[in-house]
């Protein structure tokens, strides 16, 4: 069933119960906080193993090559089928495909099973359902993990939690790709991988040059006006473009990936452009521009607006934000916001 952008993801920031874990190796306690000019540390040698990788609630050391696998992240997936790993479990977070893989990311599958599709419906991971999985390694670098429930499925496998230096759900892409190329000793395929699609913003900065320093903004009617911070995939696409994020945008949201604004702040989308996730282009457009508090914007009456489709694979791929789902999103983005930043009114911003 459609629902509200991620409405399962900010319902659950919101009162407080974010999502799943953390990380260290099975069967042993919690390495001590590392030292991050040890040799070694966070690093290995491309295949070699042990490798120790830090994260939120200390460091986790994988000793061997995975072979099972479970993401417990809402999107970490994705680099795993990249550097040619299937997990044996996903978690679900968008609803909208089988084993949580979108179109960007069947096609990795090579033939393996789809993997076992698991929940989190508020109250934390299925641990009873990953335990019978018999992973060797649990992911959960895009999360919300709390340290208990880190705790709880250290017990079965190593876990790689999200990092400490991000908020909840604020790990970059690329991070997320490299992390998790060091857990499974491809660390120079997971350097290429992201050195591909970081290519592909580059020519896009190259062929848009108005994109560079222009003001742009990611939001969703959600319960009101919500707006998407720095450490968001969605906000970061737009400064990987070129894009500058609205001036006290992360101040007037706080240490989350995004907030509701009051109608006072409706200045953070009064940008260059303002991407818009919602459930319907149509009605939503119509229903934001009734309200006078934004449809007397500039951003509305100068047609600077890309209005995306939330539950679309387009929306979708934009919302993930991952080594695989960017490129995919990316091609029909581009087009659009060339479109909303060009200067003449006039101009339509074609749906992909």
């Amino acid at each position: 069933m459609a629902r509200t952008l991620r409405a399962d993801r900010l319902a659950a920031a919101s009162a407080s119960v974010l999502l799943l874990f953390a990380v260290t190796a099975c069967g042993s306690g919690q390495d001590p906080e590392p030292d991050p000019a040890a040799p070694g540390k966070d690093s290995a040698a491309a295949g070699s193993y042990p490798v120790t990788i830090a994260h939120k609630f200390g460091s986790t050391t994988v000793g061997s090559e995975p072979q099972r696998i479970v993401t417990v992240g809402l999107t970490d997936q994705d680099a795993v089928l990249a550097l040619g790993k299937v997990p044996v479990g996903t978690t679900e977070w968008l609803g909208a495909y089988k084993g949580a893989l979108g179109p960007w990311a069947t096609a990795e599958l090579n033939g393996g099973a789809t993997p076992t599709l698991l929940k989190d419906t508020g109250t934390g991971p299925q641990a009873e359902r990953i335990a019978a999985l018999k992973p060797d390694l649990i992911i959960a670098l895009y999360s919300g993990l709390t340290e208990e429930q880190y705790t709880t499925l250290s017990k079965f496998a190593p876990v790689l939690a999200q990092p400490k230096q991000y908020n909840d759900y604020g790990i970059p892409w690329e991070l997320q790709t490299e992390t998790i190329g060091k857990a499974l000793g491809k660390e120079a395929e997971a350097k290429k991988l992201v050195d591909g699609v970081e290519a592909k913003f580059a020519a896009a900065r190259e062929k848009h040059p108005d994109f560079s320093g222009a003001t742009g903004v990611m939001a969703t009617p959600y319960e009101g006006k919500f707006v998407f911070g720095s450490q968001d995939p969605r906000s970061r696409l737009l400064t990987s473009y070129g894009f500058s994020l609205p001036a006290g945008l992360d101040k007037a949201i706080g240490d989350k990936f995004g907030a509701n604004i009051s109608e006072e702040r409706t200045d953070l989308l009064n940008q260059k452009v303002a991407v818009w996730f919602v459930e319907d282009v149509a009605k939503n457009a119509e229903k934001l521009h009734k309200d006078p508090t934004y449809g007397d914007l500039d951003v509305v009456k100068q047609g600077r607006e890309v209005f995306v489709a939330e539950t679309s694979d387009f929306g979708n791929a934009l919302s993930m934000g991952t080594v695989l789902s960017l490129p995919y999103a990316m091609d029909r983005l581009e087009p659009m916001l060339a479109a909303a930043v060009d200067g003449d009114p006039a101009t339509k911003v074609e749906q992909p």
